[in-house]
């Protein structure tokens, strides 16, 4: 039996990391360019699996697909799926948890260190042929400091990891896990409140749900403190960008580090060129290693659900649907 599996949007050089990881199996892999679920549901018109990068894929998605088995989502996060409509339709939803585990921790350090040792002012200012070691005033030190980090899963605990030498107090806002858990890595369970009272520095790792939404919002910069630095790796949306940057210009909060934004990319571009605004294109995850792991691993994992196996990262449980 030959399975069809549409990679719906991508931008990648080519898929050939995915036709290795299909190798010798029955499929007919198309890539598309289709982004809208209008756009999606054109062009996946008899397709049993689906690999998607930013691709919506809405309950009309399931409604016009009835083949459907499998949506493989490149990446962590599947809030462009909707997962109950999935369910409802009986279609197993993957993702890839462990992909970028080194690279996302990694990469909210370097925009906390960017920011904090003012490096991307520094750069612009010797670029306009200035050399004045005040440009950057003031630098705080930052071993010694409180650190607050937003959500706790993988990401975040890895991030505890590489500043372990900075001799950080480490505060965590995370409802779902215990206070037992995270004191076990020498951190203390707080409310958001407290956290942004608290923390100097602060790291987001929540996911993207209807009650994190804005989670960081005007009001939660009226809490921070005022040489609080704001580092979002996460999803663009749990900050409210305009806020944030009427924080950052009033002095409200001293900086941020931001490489997600609700809209990618922003328009316009950026949304502040305030020097204490530091920003990367949605680039955390990235390196050759883990861009290579995730996109072999999704498509891996979507055969194996069309060939019946059962799903390695499973999101969904599609036998709660009818």
């Amino acid at each position: 039996m030959t399975h069809h599996i549409v990679v719906t949007d991508h931008d990648f050089p080519d898929l050939s990391v995915e036709t290795a990881a299909l190798d010798g199996a029955d499929v007919d892999l198309r890539g598309e360019s289709a982004r809208t679920p209008e756009a999606v549901i054109e062009a996946a018109e008899g397709a049993d699996g689906l690999l998607v990068q930013y691709a919506e894929i809405t309950p009309a998605v399931f409604e016009a697909l009835p083949d459907l088995q499998a949506v493989g989502r490149y990446g962590i996060g599947v809030d462009s799926v909707d997962l109950d409509a999935a369910t409802a339709h009986g279609v197993q939803v993957v993702n890839v948890p462990d992909y970028c585990i080194e690279e996302v921790p990694t990469h909210a350090l370097a925009l906390l260190l960017a920011c904090i040792r003012k490096v991307p002012a520094y750069d612009r200012t010797i670029r306009d042929g200035t050399w004045d070691w005040t440009d950057g005033k003031p630098i705080h030190r930052l071993t010694g400091a409180t650190l607050g980090v937003v959500g706790f899963g993988k990401l975040p605990r890895r991030l505890l990891e590489l500043v372990a030498g900075f001799d950080l107090d480490v505060l965590v806002y995370d409802p779902y896990v215990d206070a037992g858990e995270i004191e076990a890595v020498g951190a203390e369970k707080v409310d958001l409140d407290d956290l942004l009272a608290r923390a100097k520095y602060v790291s987001v790792h929540a996911p993207l749900t209807e009650e994190t939404h804005h989670l960081l919002d005007a009001a939660a910069f009226e809490r921070m403190r005022e040489d609080a630095i704001l580092v979002n790796t996460a999803r663009g949306a749990l900050v409210d960008v305009d806020a944030l940057v009427d924080a950052v210009e009033s002095e409200e909060i001293a900086g941020a580090g931001l490489d997600v934004l609700p809209e990618e990319p922003p328009d316009p571009t950026p949304p502040s060129d305030h020097e204490a605004i530091v920003y990367t294109p949605h680039v955390a995850w990235y390196s050759e290693t883990s861009m290579e792991t995730m996109r072999r691993t999704v498509a891996e994992d979507v055969l194996g659900i069309l060939r019946g196996e059962p799903a390695r990262n499973p999101v969904n449980d599609p036998d709660g649907g009818e």
